[in-house]
Formats: C-alpha cells, structure tokens, sequence
C-alpha cells in the first residue's frame, strides 16, 4: 500500500508542477505579426475605434481565425475551447457593443494584476485591424452566435432513388 501512496504523491506532484508552469507562462506570448491582405484599413489606426468594423466580414473572419491560432490559442485554447488557463471566449465575450468595449479594453491593456501579466497588452504591437479580424471570428464561435445557414449545393441535394430495371 506504500508504493501506490507514494506514486500518487509522486503523480500529483507532477502534475502541480505542470499546473504551475502553465500559470506563471500565461501571459508570457510574443505576439505575432497579422497578415491583413483583403481587409479595407482602418482610417486613423493609430485612434481605437470602439466597434468591431469587420463585424460579419467573411475574410476578416478568415483572417482573424488563423491570427487568433498564431497569438491566442495558447492560453484561450484551439478554436478559443478554453483548456483551462484563460476564459472560454466562446462562452464569456457577448456579442456587439459589449463585447466590442471589453475586446478593445483587452487588446488595449492586457491583464495585469499583482504584478503579474494574465494576457499581454496589443496595442502598438500588432495592427489594430488584425486585432478587430480576431474579434470578427470569435463572434463567428461565439455560442450566441446565429446558426450558419448551409448552402445546397449539387453534392448536398438528396440523391433520387435509383431506376431498378426489369428483365424481360
């Protein structure tokens, strides 16, 4: 009974290890550079604006999900399903004017408390226009967020039943 008590105190040590590396890195993410081709500029860029401009922008959205996987998902989690470490942004950032004020707010000035950085500031980092491009494909994932309407196309139409032949 001593062996399996000291390989549970040996595992649970482990794993309070890991836990705690994992902690005190959050934050510790050098932002990556967002390739914004296809998406119209932002006039003054170095003035936030309050609201999302690419709100419902198909290529913003396209953009902002692979931005999002280079300097998000390593606390927020892949496809922002939160493993843990950082908020579920699926779940705890709303839609429209709310959601845009604490997206900016974010984006603008990180987290920061004790001392201790939780999510590192943005701004003057990366283009703003990148930045909003994330926002656009979070409300995509958000679960607030319309159902997708699903196109028909040619592959998706029901197949008609096939013409059986009789032998004469």
């Amino acid at each position: 009974m001593q062996i399996s008590t000291r390989s549970f105190s040996a595992a649970l040590a482990a794993l309070t290890l890991m836990t705690a590396s994992h902690a005190f890195a959050h934050g510790d993410v050098t932002p990556q550079a967002i390739d914004i081709t296809g998406i119209d500029p932002i006039k003054d860029s170095a003035t936030w604006v309050d609201t999302n401009p690419y709100s419902g922008n198909e290529r913003a959205a396209e953009i902002g999900k692979h931005a999002f996987a280079q300097n998000c998902a390593r606390c927020h989690g892949i496809d922002a399903v939160s493993g843990g470490i950082a908020p579920d942004l699926r779940e705890k950032l709303p839609l429209g004017a709310e959601g845009d004020e604490i997206f900016k707010e974010r984006m603008v000035n990180g987290a920061v408390r004790n001392g201790v950085t939780y999510m590192p500031k943005f701004d003057g980092i990366v283009a703003q226009e990148g930045l909003w491009a994330i926002r656009t494909w979070l409300e995509t994932v958000s679960v607030d967020a319309p159902p997708k309407e699903v196109a028909k196309t040619e592959e998706a139409k029901p197949a008609e039943p096939a013409k059986i032949e009789e032998k004469k």
